[in-house]
């Protein structure tokens, strides 16, 4: 079927899906193919839920209403090019955050600004891969005047497919750190993937958000003209940071910019929110009350209070980067009784237990209550016998079973895979 025609289809309906268990009334559900799972094997289900149509590319032997299937060559390609369709179609501005870290703290806030005044739509929990851009794309209406667009990557080129599908007018990127370094080779190998992103922009002319204090990123950006930035001592916004240990708050333009968030790192990810809102026209106020707003949930910069225990929870992604950042923060606060429990880095590639091993002698130079790592990379490091070590979250979880944690500052940093937040209520 033509894209035209499938696209009418969408216009008729009640959006996309590509999960038989969040499908909704008059959805079209795309039968996405992934290494673990075949979606053309749910397209009766899809229609039974409720599906106006399921899209696949396998044949069929057996349909519960063969007119309600659709065949393409490859549901994946038709899903971007529906998206790119639709979003060349809509008047929404888009743009684009990608970053090694922050990038998803930074387009939550970045959000909430913008939403002080515009109507907004934003990339949800972690969908900014080759699927989950498209299903934001394709959440666009004739209402939305801003489309805030998180894209992630892992190697080369998956920025730029991402870019050929969304026509981003607008850019930042967060940073360029020691993350996903399987796909992307070395930190030379991060720079030109993440940077696919300006490459973009510079074809269409777009606008670029960046830090200035950032010297990669002043370089790369050094003969483009349309830019805006932000710096401590330079830039189009300047701030001053006024504390950033237990909370921030940061001095810009002559307002306080007040935030539950803490760390350094965290500083830049609000001056991103406010450079956006101030380029926009958001009003000081109005940026100030989207900034403090902002409460994270999604495991990333969370502080639990425990009836005896506070808890800095981080860990739905880690990376040398942000891991030693998380540490230096966390040594340099004014915390008693501070514990430390990290889980593996993953997709560090080759040189993986040579970061490991360095996040571990970072920690035997920083004065720590205790430290407890967790995972088979790090029980690979060379580490002293005050270190506790297990090998998966269950095992520290059985650990933590026979003793008591009271009073205490506890800093638990880890990738997604580890399932660190799975001890939260044993603390």
């Amino acid at each position: 079927m033509e894209l035209k025609k499938i696209y009418k289809i969408f216009q008729n309906s009640s959006g996309v899906s590509i999960d038989t268990r969040t499908i909704k009334q008059n959805n079209i559900f795309f039968s996405i193919k992934g290494p673990n799972f075949n979606g053309n094997k749910f397209a009766n289900e899809a229609i039974k839920k409720g599906a106006i149509y399921a899209i696949v590319d396998e044949e069929m032997s057996s349909v519960v209403n063969s007119k309600k299937i659709i065949v393409v060559k490859d549901c994946l390609k038709t899903l971007s090019d529906l998206a790119n369709f639709h979003r060349m179609k809509m008047n929404s501005k888009i743009l684009a955050i990608t970053g090694s870290n922050g990038k998803t703290t930074t387009k939550e806030l970045i959000n909430l600004v913008l939403s002080q005044k515009y109507n907004t739509i934003y990339t949800t929990g972690n969908l900014n891969n080759h699927i989950g851009v498209p299903l934001t794309l394709l959440r666009i209406n004739n209402k939305t005047e801003i489309t805030v667009l998180e894209m992630g990557a892992s190697g080369l080129n998956e920025i730029n497919h991402l870019c050929n599908i969304s026509k981003p007018d607008y850019a930042y990127i967060s940073n360029f750190g020691n993350a996903h370094l399987e796909g992307f080779g070395n930190i030379e190998g991060v720079i030109k993937g993440k940077s696919e992103l300006y490459e973009h922009i510079f074809e269409s002319a777009g606008t670029v958000f960046y830090n200035c204090d950032d010297k990669t990123q002043k370089m790369k950006l050094k003969q483009y003209k349309n830019k805006f930035s932000f710096g401590l001592d330079e830039g189009n916004i300047k701030y001053t940071i006024k504390k950033f240990k237990k909370t921030i708050e940061l001095e810009c333009q002559g307002q306080n910019y007040k935030s539950s968030l803490y760390g350094i790192h965290n500083c830049q990810n609000i001056m991103a929110a406010v450079l956006v809102g101030d380029y926009f026209g958001v009003k000081k106020e109005l940026i100030k009350k989207g900034i403090k707003s902002y409460n994270p949930k999604n495991k990333r910069s969370q502080i639990i209070m425990t009836s005896t225990n506070k808890i800095f929870l981080d860990a739905y992604n880690a990376n040398p980067s942000s891991m030693e950042a998380a540490l230096i923060h966390f040594s340099n606060s004014n915390e008693k009784n501070k514990i430390i429990i990290m889980g593996d880095m993953f997709e560090l590639g080759k040189d993986s237990l040579h970061y490991h091993q360095n996040i571990i002698n970072l920690c035997k130079k920083i004065d720590f209550r205790k430290i407890f790592i967790v995972g088979e990379i790090f029980s690979k490091t060379n580490y002293s016998e005050e270190f506790i070590s297990k090998l998966n979250v269950n095992k520290l979880i059985d650990h933590l079973k026979s003793f008591t944690i009271k009073n205490s500052c506890i800093l638990v940093k880890g990738s997604r895979g580890i399932e660190l937040e799975k001890i939260i209520n044993y603390l």
